[in-house]
């Protein structure tokens, strides 16, 4: 039987340029450390896309295997699967990387096992680790307490550093400039794959002019035509666009694991006298969210003034989701900042160094007058006594219905 390692290193080639400064890295680790130590927390494992990179500047390629940052308070080390030769090596800026190897079922348990001392308290994510890995986790570590480090480290990305706002807002102009790609794309009979194509390339494009040291990933368009626009994340089809069809503008360049957004509602060539009647009332509530963000406002508050909106116009039933949400280190398929949405069942208080969308919804249904899903989307960075507005891409039925 073949006698071959559980885990490696692969220290191949120099470190890379990251996205942020050692400085910003170190001042996120401090933060947690700091944590852990107030908590009396030992060790930190963390498995989430999201706090991986946070945390290490690394966005890890799952498919199917599991991966770690292990954090404690004199260690730093990122556990990463031997498929990925030495590139999280190359990325981690602070601290060690472990790889482990395929030979043995579970070899990325035990290289946890190497990493934290077992008796201690030790954070897991308790909203990323599923039953079946945290038993595993008991069995490697029989005399551990584990407690839950998701919903304080949600906290601690919440509030971003001037070094985020900055990306965020190269993100927000690289989504502006997607948008317009997409809407020079727009003509009758050209099918929805090809629209999207048009924005996810000028993205890409700009995204490794803008960093050309960094990893180009993930970025992504959604564009949707007619009824496909009732659902604010349906894919895009080979439907062709027709005359008079409601139209949905969906970008999404992702820089380094963080996410930002436009979104627009536009028409080919015309709109009915009902679909503009929504349109308008979708864009009125939109520009009231817009003043409501700002520091000191409560995320349910603006949900409760916005609803009332609709309400007036006896259109709330059609409304399909909250008003807006964080970004950061997050996408489609992973992380969310959950405490910081504008829903009615969030009480959080909007602070300076929070971001946060707004993006009203309506969908009405086939069959009736001005079918289709209505929505607009910003992106505001609050201040300490206003919020900036970081999309410029105009929205309205005066700037978005198309003509060939």
């Amino acid at each position: 039987m073949l006698s071959m390692p559980k885990t490696l290193t692969i220290p191949n080639g120099r470190k890379v340029r990251p996205t942020f400064s050692r400085a910003e890295l170190q001042r996120r680790l401090d933060n947690l450390r700091n944590y852990m130590a107030e908590q009396q927390i030992d060790a930190v494992l963390f498995t989430s896309y999201h706090n991986i990179n946070y945390f290490s500047d690394f966005v890890y390629c799952r498919f199917g295997r599991d991966y770690g940052l292990v954090i404690t308070q004199d260690s730093y080390t990122t556990v990463t699967a031997n498929i990925d030769g030495g590139q999280p090596y190359r990325r981690n800026q602070l601290g060690d990387n472990v790889v482990y190897t395929d030979w043995q079922k579970d070899n990325f348990y035990y290289a946890v096992q190497q990493l934290i001392k077992d008796g201690g308290r030790v954070g897991v994510e308790h909203d990323h680790m599923p039953l079946q890995n945290l038993n595993k986790m008991k069995d490697a570590l029989p005399g551990a307490e584990f407690v839950d480090i998701g919903v304080p480290t949600m906290k601690m990305r919440m509030i971003k550093s001037a070094e985020e706002i900055e990306l965020i807002k190269q993100g927000a102009r690289i989504a502006d400039v997607g948008g317009a790609a997409i809407r020079d794309a727009i003509a009758v009979g050209v099918p929805e794959y090809e629209v999207s194509l048009a924005g996810t390339q000028a993205m890409v494009r700009e995204i490794a002019a803008t960093f050309p040291h960094g990893e180009l990933m993930d970025t992504w368009v959604w564009f949707q035509s007619g009824i496909n626009t009732d659902g604010a994340h349906n894919p895009v089809t080979s439907r062709k666009i027709e005359a008079g069809d409601i139209l949905s503008l969906n970008t999404f360049p992702m820089i380094a694991g963080y996410y930002t957004a436009l979104e627009r509602t536009l028409f080919s060539e015309h709109a009915s006298d009902r679909h503009l009647e929504l349109w308008e009332i979708n864009c009125k509530v939109h520009r009231r969210g817009l003043e409501l963000i700002k520091p000191g406002a409560r995320c349910c508050d603006i949900a409760a003034e916005l609803n009332q909106i609709f309400a007036d116009h006896d259109v709330l039933q059609y409304r399909t989701f909250g008003y807006g949400h964080s970004f950061g280190t997050l996408s489609h398929y992973y992380g969310r900042e959950a405490g910081l949405e504008l829903r009615e069942d969030i009480e959080t208080v909007l602070e300076p160094g929070m971001v946060v969308s707004m993006e009203p919804m309506l969908m009405v249904p086939e069959g009736k007058p001005g079918a289709g899903g209505y929505r607009e989307h910003d992106i505001l960075v609050v201040g300490e006594e206003s919020a900036e507005n970081i999309t410029r891409f105009p929205f309205g039925p005066e700037y978005n219905i198309i003509k060939g």
